[in-house]
């Protein structure tokens, strides 16, 4: 099989498609045909070395896909060859035509969710799910404001919001990009690249701000953030890109909270996936597909990563 490998870390042209053996299943694993994989910003952070956990060299990166399961190990009741499904990770990595798994790292793919839309549900929807409802405590009649809508954990983080009755307000840089979020249930689409976007945020919330602020870049943004959260408002940092100076005053102010957020944890996903599940299958949660990138070119997608160009969730193709 045909599988992009890392030898080193540094940039993007470190990934190498090159002939693999094809897994075999153990006791309790599963062989996935892969049809379509899921490019998370993370995955950029450990192929560039500058991630705190590193992987031995040489690997092949990734966590999320779909596709069919291929063949079973022994013991394995839960699935049979020909099932869809979509990972929470993966034992041999993801940018690959194979990938081997743990039982528990498959989960089944609604009939009415596509390939390339499986591949985009686990790290974007896991960590939007945690970020409002085990972080922010989220609530209906709320208001979230989630700076940085137009990516893969902005729209997941919108259509979750919307899903359960919270007021969304979000940011774009691109017009494209702000009706693309409105499109997802948004009350308002605001450009974080106009310099009275927070004026506006103010005044679409009466001027006590909003309750919840999901923030995708706070090297850039959680000074600002503070300066429009509500009294007892939480900010949680899903991203972040280097360092920040802010003024705890203006946390002091509202009495705010402001926590961080990595992605899943294995004792949340039996909880997140059942969710995720259920407003797939109804179709409250849909995942948006930005560009579609055949795995060989797997470079280019993260060099599209690193510079914030697509909407949506970015997919390799095998």
């Amino acid at each position: 099989m045909k599988a992009i490998r890392v030898q080193e870390f540094g940039l993007p042209e470190v990934m190498k498609l090159v002939e693999q053996p094809d897994p075999v299943p153990g006791t309790l694993q599963v062989v996935v045909r892969i049809k379509a994989i899921g490019v998370n910003p993370v995955e950029t952070y450990i192929r560039s070395g500058t991630y705190a956990i590193k992987p031995s060299l040489p690997y092949t990166p990734g966590t999320d896909a779909a596709g069919v399961i291929e063949s079973v190990g022994e013991e394995v009741v839960r699935f049979r060859p020909g099932d869809r499904v979509y990972t929470t990770g993966t034992v041999s990595g993801a940018y690959a035509e194979r990938s081997l798994c743990r039982v528990e790292q498959c989960m089944p793919l609604p009939d009415n969710v596509s390939f390339e839309q499986g591949a985009a549900i686990h790290v974007p929807y896991s960590t939007a799910y945690r970020a409002l409802f085990h972080k922010a405590k989220a609530r209906a009649s709320q208001s979230v404001f989630v700076h940085g809508a137009s990516g893969g954990v902005g729209i997941a983080t919108v259509q979750l919001a919307v899903a359960n009755g919270i007021t969304v307000i979000g940011t774009g840089g691109t017009e494209e990009g702000r009706k693309l979020i409105k499109e997802q249930g948004a009350a308002h689409a605001l450009d974080h690249k106009s310099p009275d976007y927070l004026d506006q945020l103010m005044r679409l919330t009466s001027g006590r701000g909003p309750d919840v602020i999901i923030e995708m870049l706070a090297n850039v943004n959680l000074g600002k953030d503070m300066t429009v959260l509500a009294k007892n408002g939480v900010i949680v940092v899903v991203g972040s890109r280097g360092t920040v100076q802010v003024n705890p005053r203006d946390l002091m102010r509202t009495e705010g909270t402001i926590i961080g957020v990595l992605g899943s944890r294995n004792d949340d996903l039996a909880e997140i996936h059942a969710a995720l599940n259920a407003g797939l299958r109804v179709g409250s949660l849909k995942p948006i597909i930005g560009k579609r990138i055949p795995l060989a070119e797997a470079a280019l997608a993260h060099h599209e990563i690193i510079e914030g160009t697509a909407l949506g969730k970015i997919v390799l193709i095998p």
